[in-house]
């Protein structure tokens, strides 16, 4: 047997402890016996109308809108200024840059709940991504910011 299935035997074996016998009345008390959460609702005539009008008009409206001609973007002939008019209109990458720029280190103390001090080297990374395509004349650029943790071994003796 290893380590973990010989404490899993040890947990097996253990009897749960009773709960204060205030805490159990209290929870008793909480929720009256007998308490029916639909009997709270109104039985106004115009709640039980909106209750069947209101998923009646949605399941409606969900119909309509997928019986909903739709519009065909290759008939369109509008396109955006300074992209030639021409069949093929996908990004084609010519040039991909890729770069992360260390922003800021520092190291950091934390306490654990038995008072044992961990150290950690934080460090903020700025990731950038460029990608240029030429013939199209487009330049997407993506920053985004990410900070590192690493856990440093502590040893006091």
């Amino acid at each position: 047997m290893n380590e973990t299935e010989l404490f899993e035997a040890e947990l097996r074996k253990l009897e749960p402890a009773t709960p204060p016998e205030g805490l159990v009345t209290r929870l008793a008390e909480a929720v009256p016996a007998g308490h029916n959460v639909r009997a709270t609702r109104p039985k106004t005539p115009l709640f039980q109308w909106l209750r069947w009008a209101l998923p009646a008009s949605a399941a409606t409206a969900l119909v309509i809108f997928l019986a909903a001609p739709k519009s065909n973007p290759s008939a369109d002939k509008s396109h955006a200024p300074g992209v030639p008019n021409s069949p093929d209109r996908t990004l084609k990458a010519d040039n991909l840059e890729l770069g992360e720029q260390l922003v800021a280190t520092f190291d950091a103390v934390a306490h654990l709940p038995s008072g044992e001090p961990v150290r950690f080297r934080c460090s903020e990374w700025l990731d950038d991504v460029v990608l240029r395509d030429s013939a199209l004349g487009i330049l997407i650029q993506h920053r985004t910011p990410r900070l590192e943790v690493v856990p440093v071994s502590f040893e006091t003796y």
